[in-house]
């Protein structure tokens, strides 16, 4: 990971080449200028969050030439992945992050990006503060994000889409699209919906494990504007009761 151009680990020394620690704060100088000193342009910044393999931030980049891709993840065995094959296939517009998500204010500045994607991440059923679109993470996502920025969940989470739901409904966030399955919803056609087409062209590994088993998949966009007050759900939410494969799983198709 340290031999990639396109990734920025914390704590290692190609890390610290563009960062320091003061008081225990991660303070990186690409904060506010991932334009003009990575990506050598002005194109919106778009982030996915807990991006795995970076499949849908490799996919994505290639899909938007004309925007810029970040993967975070603190997971590098995954993430090589997604760096690897963006570094062989000369993609520009991408980058990797690898980090705890918790510290996402300390990479970038006010205003530096443009949408955040959520893609099958864990749910996090034990602890609200833990899950990717709780109230503790928007209150970050706000410091990053423009005003008109755009959030984008995608889950195979029965529990987590309730979450989300009950957290948009709490706190007066624009709901662009909200469905409990992606793939089964024929309605989505008006410009609201353009993104929620885009976000059934991708698949992600495990989103194709859910698709295999019979399972749907949910999608919510919603726009980040700005709040000065949230409200954390309380609701009981019935718990998810599956698992996904191990990483060595294979499709049975590929088995065949």
């Amino acid at each position: 990971m340290e031999t990639f151009s396109n990734v920025f680990q914390f704590g290692t020394p190609a890390f610290y080449e563009n960062g320091k620690v003061v008081n225990g704060q991660i303070v990186n100088d690409l904060a506010g200028h991932w334009h003009e000193r990575y990506f050598h342009n002005d194109n919106p910044i778009v982030l996915e969050l807990g991006c795995g393999r970076g499949e849908y931030t490799v996919g994505l980049a290639k899909k938007y030439p004309d925007k810029n891709f970040i993967g975070v993840d603190i997971k590098g065995a995954r993430m090589w992945a997604g760096a690897k094959q963006a570094e062989t296939e000369g993609l520009k517009n991408v980058a990797f992050l690898r980090t705890n998500i918790e510290f996402i204010t300390s990479f970038f500045s006010a205003d530096e990006i443009d949408e955040i994607w959520i893609t099958f991440c864990d749910p996090q059923m034990k602890k609200a503060t833990k899950r990717l679109t709780s109230t503790f993470f928007m209150q970050r996502y706000q410091q990053i994000m423009k005003p008109t920025g755009i959030i984008h969940l995608k889950t195979d989470s029965p529990f987590l889409y309730t979450y989300t739901k009950e957290m948009l409904r709490l706190n007066p966030y624009p709901v662009l699209c909200s469905t409990d399955d992606l793939y089964g919803n024929d309605q989505m056609v008006n410009d609201q919906m353009v993104n929620a087409l885009d976000a059934r062209a991708l698949q992600t590994h495990y989103e194709k494990q859910w698709l295999e088993r019979g399972m749907t998949i949910k999608y919510i966009e919603w726009q980040l504007t700005p709040l000065t007050a949230w409200t954390e759900p309380e609701i009981e939410i019935e718990k998810d009761t599956y698992r996904s494969y191990g990483r060595n799983y294979s499709s049975p198709s590929n088995n065949e």
